[in-house]
């Protein structure tokens, strides 16, 4: 019996390219950030690989610790007190990166009806960005964030896609089993290889696909948007 529905963000139930989103996103943060003496290239580079280190988490911090740790480790201790100019620019510039994003109307309908069968719906999305940035994303996609049982964010999580523990720990904290949910998703490692690992059946989303070793889909229960939306009503 499914109790309660996984759904992925970024490119599932906000449709968005990646790449054109980190595009866009990335040099409005570079740019505000050099005002503050951070050289762009130097910083884009110690953003990702403070990426990296957060989806590398061993779950003995939060992903914020960790990211945080690593930052501080290239520009040292006194950084950390830039932190709240990181936080005003996803509550401002962040925003013009929402020009590369849509509204799947189709995606509040789905959101709305499992609300109504009593089915619980967690934004299962990489816990990599602070929650007011999260908040915002998930605002961009036509929801509010109390739409949400649970919005996985980077204060407050151990672990992230990739990583399977990702996907236990939302187990752990929920009290559900692997086989009272569905993960819907749209990446086939982030969201089909880790979660089926810990045994949560998945759903892959193809409108915006992210398969990096094209795989392909042979095995995989998958299809459009409109696709999904009816396959999750024949669930619940």
């Amino acid at each position: 019996m499914i109790r309660a529905i996984l759904f992925d963000l970024d490119g599932t139930l906000l449709p968005m390219d990646q790449d054109e989103f980190m595009a866009v996103y990335f040099p409005y943060l570079t740019a505000k950030m050099e005002k503050y003496g951070y050289e762009p290239k130097k910083l884009a580079d110690t953003l990702w690989k403070g990426t990296y280190q957060m989806m590398s988490n061993d779950g003995s911090a939060t992903n914020e610790e960790v990211f945080w740790k690593y930052f501080c480790s290239v520009y040292g201790e006194e950084s950390r007190k830039d932190e709240p100019i990181f936080r005003e620019f996803y509550g401002n510039e962040f925003c013009y990166a929402k020009k590369v994003c849509k509204e799947q109307p189709l995606a509040k309908e789905i959101v709305s009806y499992l609300k109504s069968k009593g089915i619980s719906v967690i934004l299962a999305t990489n816990p990599m960005f602070p929650r007011i940035a999260t908040d915002l994303r998930t605002q961009w996609a036509g929801f509010d964030p109390k739409d949400f049982d649970m919005i996985t964010a980077y204060e407050d999580f151990n672990y992230g896609k990739p990583n399977p523990e990702y996907f236990a720990e939302i187990l752990r904290r929920t009290g559900l089993k692997a086989d009272e949910c569905l993960m819907v998703g749209n990446d086939m490692s982030e969201d089909y290889d880790a979660a089926t690992k810990v045994g949560i059946r998945t759903y892959i989303v193809t409108d915006y696909l992210i398969d990096r070793k094209n795989r392909g889909l042979d095995g995989v229960e998958h299809g459009t948007c409109t696709d999904m939306v009816a396959f999750v009503k024949s669930l619940v």
